[in-house]
């Protein structure tokens, strides 16, 4: 096992350091421009931006690898990403911060894409599973570290922003001096939305729901929290919590998940999260405790969702199509992630602090109705038709490499043509649940 994983240490290094740096990034910013004064709807729009860009990065970084090679490409991206922090320290205003934030986001998915992209071709079918679990675990980490690196010093002075931005510089360095053999072509994704709402209506309007409430959350709120009184170790923790919570909570959820209908499972951990959303609405607490326990049943509901989306779109996807419908439906949630922070700073604007859990309890009901709507129309996946269930990384940390690393070696065999195959493959005809 420590063999076979040698060779793949520069990458998650690499990996490591691009996950802290950017756990750093995405906590300083609402702080700092809460302490700054800056409205709740302009720190949206910086959730807004970054989802921008990330979804921009997903698309375009294909292109860009192709044309200047992996080393280049993910070079490039670790510097901008370093220059954009320290440009947001430089320039400390909001319209400045929200397109650097875009900026940032699409750094950090191209980055993203090419390590998982050397992950994907040094993983073969053996370890493959392995390569990911590890993969996932040091993202987690990673990410944690780097937002509670914040409880370590001062928010208002200029150490977070040059610690993320060194961290980014860092990030190179492994691959930069690696012997590790350059991949192959980076995996490309069209966002085929009639396509993705043929395959699995409920998947489709799902994610886009769980794309608004998630990044609603993961944007504001450390805003949230500074304005019910909580101190940076607090903040920190509230940011923290959830996203272990989530980690931890898709062990049983999948094997819910497998047993049952996962439609019904969606809707149950939705009811939870709707629970949590009514709790932080409703109740006005404050104490530190009692906030950081709510925030982990909103995490440990609210971040199993994606997976099991996912695990339900592939039960109807066919052979060979599990990196596209993976993929498509990432970029379905970088949509709902571009209207979510926009949508909730506007209300916590106008309306308070609290209103960042109206706009999520909002799209988790509207998902819980769509789905019940689905369950009386539309049949179950009998059980021998579905997949086995497979704990995901934070969507919003994810690529359509992640989707390539995700997949087994079977999955990946189907999405390849024979030798003898026709250029234009035949068309499918895409079931729905």
């Amino acid at each position: 096992m420590v063999k076979s994983l040698l060779p793949l240490m520069a990458l998650l290094m690499g990996s490591a350091f691009l996950l802290f740096a950017g756990g750093v990034n995405a906590l300083i910013l609402p702080v700092r421009g809460e302490a700054e004064g800056f409205t709740a709807a302009s720190l949206g729009l910086l959730g807004t931006g970054w989802a921008i860009g990330y979804v921009a990065g997903c698309l375009c970084t294909p292109a860009l690898v192709a044309r200047v090679g992996h080393i280049r490409a993910f070079g490039a991206m670790c510097a901008i990403a370093a220059i954009a922090v320290l440009l947001s320290l430089v320039l400390i205003t909001p319209w400045v911060w929200i397109p650097v934030r875009a900026l940032s986001g699409f750094c950090f998915a191209g980055a993203a894409m090419i390590v998982e992209s050397w992950l994907n071709e040094r993983a073969d079918a053996s370890s493959r599973g392995r390569v990911f679990g590890i993969y996932t675990m040091v993202n987690l980490a990673a990410t944690t570290a780097g937002q509670m690196v914040l409880t370590l010093g001062d928010a208002n002075g200029y150490f977070f922003f040059v610690l993320a931005a060194m961290v980014y510089c860092l990030a190179l360095l492994p691959t930069a001096i690696s012997a590790t053999t350059t991949p192959r072509p980076l995996t490309q994704v069209s966002l085929n939305l009639p396509g993705l709402w043929r395959n699995s209506p409920i998947a489709f309007f799902a994610v886009l729901m769980v794309g608004i409430s998630n990044a609603a959350f993961g944007t504001l709120a450390a805003v949230y929290a500074a304005r019910i009184g909580l101190t940076l170790n607090d903040i920190a923790l509230f940011a923290s919590i959830p996203i272990l919570a989530g980690a931890l909570s898709q062990i049983p959820v999948g094997i819910a998940s497998d047993n049952f209908d996962r439609r019904k499972v969606l809707v149950g951990i939705t009811v939870f999260a709707l629970i949590a959303d009514s709790l932080f609405l409703f109740t006005g607490v404050t104490q530190p405790l009692l906030v950081l326990g709510f925030s982990a049943l909103f995490g440990a509901t609210v971040f199993a969702m994606y997976p099991v989306i996912v695990a339900h779109a592939n039960d109807h996807a066919e052979p060979g199509t599990f990196i596209q419908v993976s993929g498509g439906l990432l970029l379905v949630f970088g949509v709902g992630s571009i209207v979510g922070p926009t949508v909730a700073g506007f209300a916590m604007t106008s309306f308070g602090a609290a209103s960042l859990f109206a706009i999520t309890g909002t799209a988790h009901i509207l998902l819980i109705l769509f789905a019940i709507l689905r369950l009386r129309t539309a049949p179950a996946v009998t059980t021998e038709n579905k997949g086995t269930f497979q704990a995901q990384p934070l969507a919003r940390a994810s690529t359509p490499e992640t989707a390539a690393l995700a997949a087994d070696q079977a999955e990946l065999d189907a999405d390849q043509p024979p030798d003898d195959a026709p250029a234009s493959p035949a068309p499918r005809t895409d079931h729905t649940e």
